[in-house]
């Protein structure tokens, strides 16, 4: 995901593999909301950068499903994925309201080295990879 400049072989086998990887955690025994929240996280920001909004939107609220009652970094992980997800599909106002929440929520993560990493995420809220 960090790559610029992907060709299309690349972004098809960067969804693959996201899928994959989510067949894989559903197939352990030791699958948790957790694992599932963050390769869907995972497959909605894929989607949006490679410019699919309806599919960054599906994927961004089977994450929040499973995001619903964990901590405030994966909650807020699922609320950055439908922020830029809604940002993509031209819905500003709900974009804003997810990265309000998103922002919010970072601000609530005890563990530093990942109150970092989502607030570094959120900061780039808006850019591409593409």
């Amino acid at each position: 995901m960090e790559k610029t400049g992907r060709t299309e072989e690349e972004d098809r086998r960067m969804v693959l593999l996201n899928q994959a990887s989510i067949y894989h955690w559903l197939e352990r025994k030791d699958c948790t909301a957790k694992s599932l929240s963050v390769g869907y996280w995972q497959a909605s920001r894929i989607q949006t950068l490679i410019g699919d909004a309806v599919e960054a939107l599906r994927f961004g609220n089977i994450c929040m499903s499973y995001s619903g009652e964990l901590e405030p970094f994966y909650l807020g992980y699922a609320h950055e994925a439908l922020a830029r997800a809604y940002q993509l599909s031209g819905d500003t106002v709900r974009a804003m309201e997810h990265l309000t929440k998103s922002k919010y929520l970072a601000a609530r993560v005890n563990a530093q080295e990942d109150r970092e990493l989502l607030e570094a995420n959120l900061r780039q809220f808006g850019s591409s990879n593409r």
